[in-house]
Formats: structure tokens, sequence, C-alpha cells
């Protein structure tokens, strides 16, 4: 790796600047438009007479249609162009947002959140591929957690956003369907922005400088020489690599759990607490809050001790414990407290995670790879929600959903233990693992 002259650190701030706020600006919103059902539930199973268990399977619904186009999607995005894939993405899932707030039948509410998870399907591993063209190994961490603190950040502003919308009735509509239909108009806007914002290359950057533009061409063309030293993987041989299916199988037990907890929570705290809907949804905004600092933290961390596994697998042990504890209380506060707390930490898990696959994929095969481990992961998305309604209406009790949510967790943080990704002699001394490369100079903050 190059030593930071003045050049490369120009390079890397401007990057870093020009980049992450819009990437982290659109997950924001494509978070807020994913997870926005779980506050509109406060009111919207109610309305229409929907069952635990049929919101559960219209909760799953979503990852059905994003699994299925997930892997074509990332392809297309790698060969053709990322700013124009990434577009018509956010244009089709806001236009899908929105006809979601005119739902009446459980049919179409599985129709209307089929079609969101076919829209965004490859948003965001297509972004994990976009954030590879343009960060090098030591600093694609902190880029990814700038990247994915928009989760936390997103459950904040969807939560107040939410706390509004509930007490409205306009036009003749309750306001559980104006989350959906407001919700959805700032992504079609912000896709056309991206097609004229975004920059698919760094070769194509009129806003980085000639010796900029060379130094960060260099540096990424020097890291994928070293993987392919290793091996140069195509995309049939990344997908029967041992060490990415144990990465799918860590995603899909961590998915049950988080996005279970992402549909349910709102529910959950309502069940415990019988506080009105506005209060309710201020308070499923403080785990985002918590999962921000936790996040970015931890992803500075890792970058700093170039350290990979343990960043991974502590954050899920911690959420792990966090749940299962919940069996143990019947403490609202107590309650409320781990609530916060697991479902902060488990947010800081997910930037490390997604840096290791970048360690020795590249092209195409990590393209695909990228779509593929988050697909088949978000079955777990399917899974946990559906298994959460069914639980809560077969036993009558939340203690089954936090058992089930506590085991997920455990389940992905002991596969992750067991992870090995060996890492180009170029990049780290022979035989080092990903739980231990040696610090680099660039190791610190985009300056």
């Amino acid at each position: 790796m190059s030593e930071l002259n003045p050049i490369a650190q120009r390079a890397r701030r401007r990057i870093a600047w020009r980049l992450l706020p819009f990437l982290f600006l659109l997950y924001v919103i494509c978070y807020v438009d994913r997870a926005n059902v779980a506050f509109a539930n406060l009111r919207m199973s109610a309305d229409l007479g929907f069952s635990d268990r049929v919101y559960g399977l219209g909760v799953g619904m979503f990852f059905i249609g994003y699994v299925l186009f997930e892997v074509p999607g990332v392809i297309v995005l790698e060969r053709w162009s990322a700013r124009k894939w990434i577009a018509r993405i956010m244009i089709t899932w806001g236009l899908a947002t929105v006809l979601t707030g005119f739902v009446r039948t459980s049919g179409q509410f599985y129709a209307a959140r089929f079609f969101v998870g076919v829209a965004e399907a490859s948003f965001f591993p297509g972004v994990i591929v976009y954030l590879t063209y343009w960060f090098r190994r030591d600093d694609r961490a902190k880029a990814i957690a700038s990247f994915y603190a928009a989760v936390p950040a997103a459950s904040v502003c969807g939560s107040l956003i939410a706390t509004w919308l509930l007490g409205v009735h306009w036009r003749g509509l309750t306001g559980w369907r104006w989350i959906f239909i407001l919700e959805g108009i700032p992504p079609m806007l912000l896709g056309i922005i991206t097609i004229f914002y975004l920059t698919d290359r760094p070769r194509e950057a009129g806003w980085l400088s000639a010796d900029e533009r060379h130094w960060i061409d260099c540096e990424l063309e020097q890291e994928s020489l070293a993987k392919k030293s290793i091996r140069d993987y195509t995309i049939l041989q990344a997908f029967g690599d041992k060490q990415i299916l144990l990465l799918i199988l860590a995603y899909f037990f961590a998915h049950c759990g988080t996005q279970a907890s992402t549909y349910w929570v709102p529910t959950i705290i309502k069940r415990l607490s019988g506080l009105p809907s506005s209060q309710v949804a201020l308070l499923a905004a403080l785990p985002g809050l918590v999962g921000i600092i936790a996040m970015l933290g931890n992803g500075w961390h890792s970058d700093k001790t170039s350290e990979r596994r343990w960043h991974t697998m502590i954050p899920l042990l911690i959420a792990s414990l966090a749940y299962l504890l919940l069996l143990a209380t019947h403490n609202f506060t107590i309650a409320i407290v781990l609530l916060i707390f697991g479902g902060g930490v488990m947010f800081s898990y997910y930037p490390v995670f997604w840096s290791m696959p970048t360690l020795v994929l590249t092209e195409t095969a990590a393209a695909a790879s990228f779509g593929f481990i988050n697909s088949i992961g978000q079955t777990g998305g399917f899974v946990g929600p559906y298994a959460v309604g069914y639980l809560n209406q077969r036993t009558g009790s939340l203690s089954a959903a936090f058992a089930f949510i506590g085991i997920s967790y455990l389940l992905a943080g002991s596969v992750v233990a067991i992870v090995r990704i060996q890492i180009p002699k170029s990049i780290a001394p022979a035989d080092v693992t990903v739980d231990k490369l040696p610090a680099t100079p660039a190791a610190g903050d985009f300056s």
C-alpha cells in the first residue's frame, strides 16, 4: 500500500465527502420505506382486521421478491452502470411504496410487499460493490459503516415521522396510509438526482484531479491483482467457496433476528407498555440512536486494528444475551433497556461483516457473491417476522419470540467464529486470517 502522501490524503477526503453523505441519505430513505410497515402496523392490522400471522406473512413477502431478483440485479449493476441501476431501483420502489398506502385486503398487502421487494432488490449489495470501486481495503469498513449507519438513523427518522403521521386523517385516509404515500415520494425524486450526481468509476470523476484519479486507480488495481494471486474466482467458484457459504449461513441467522426485531419491536413495546402509538414510536427510535454510535465506533475500531471476525461476532452475542435476558424479567423498564441496548449494539456488526468478502473477491464474482450472500441471507427476513407472528398467535405470549430472536443471534455469532478468510500476501503476511490483520498507516479517519 502507498504511504499517505498529500495526494492520497486529498483523494481519500474528497471521495469520502462526495459519496458517503449522499449514499447515506439514499439508504436512510431505503430503510424507512422498507420498515415503515412496522409503524403502520400500530394501526393497520386493527383497521383491516389482520391477525399477527397475516401481518408476519405480509412482511415476509417483501423478502421473497427481494431474493428472486437480488443476484441478477447486482450483476447488471456491475456490468452496466451503478448510478443508472441505483436510480432505477429507487424510482420503482418509491412507486411501489406509494401504492402500498391503498391496500385493503390481505392479498393486496401481500402483493404490495412482494413488489416493494422486487423493486428494491440489489440496492444494498449494489452499493457495497460500488464502494469497492472507490475505497481501499484499509478504508472499507469505515466507508461501509458510514453508509450502514443509515439503518439505525432510518429507524429514528421513521419513528419520528410515524409519531406525527399516525395521528392525522387527511382526505379520507388514515395516518398509517399516509406513512406509505408520503414516504414513497422522496426515493423517486432522489432516483432522478442519482443519475446526475453519482459517478460510476474514479477514472470518470471530473471532481477529482488527474493525480488523485491516478492514485486511487493504482491502489485499487494493486489490491485486485493481490486478490487474484490467491485465486481468480469465477461466479460459480465464489458461490461454492466454504467461507462464502459460512458467511451466508451466519447472515441468514442474523437476519432472522434483525428483521424479526425491526418489524415487531414497535408492536412488542406497545403490548408490553399499553402506551399510545405515538409514544411507542418515540421509544422505538432509541435503539437506532444507540446503533449509530455503536456502528460507527465498531467500524472505526475494526479498521484501526485491522480485525474483522471478533468485531462481527461480539455485537451478535451481546444482542443474543439481551433478548434471552428478556425471558427472565417482568419489569417494563428493564425490558425496554434490554431492547434498546441489544437492538442498538446489534447494528454494529453489519459494516465489519460486509468488509470480509471484499478482502478476497473482485469484479463480477464479488458483485454476484454480495448479491448471493444478501439474497440467501435475506430469506431470514421472511423466516424471522413470520416465525414471531406464528409464535405470538400460537402461544399468546412474547416469550417464545424473545427466545427465537436470541437464539438466532447466538447461532449467527457462533458461525462467524469459525470463518477463516485467507488474505493475499501483498496485503497481509502469510497465514494471517481475517480475525487479525496488521494495522496500516491508512487505518485512521478519511484525512
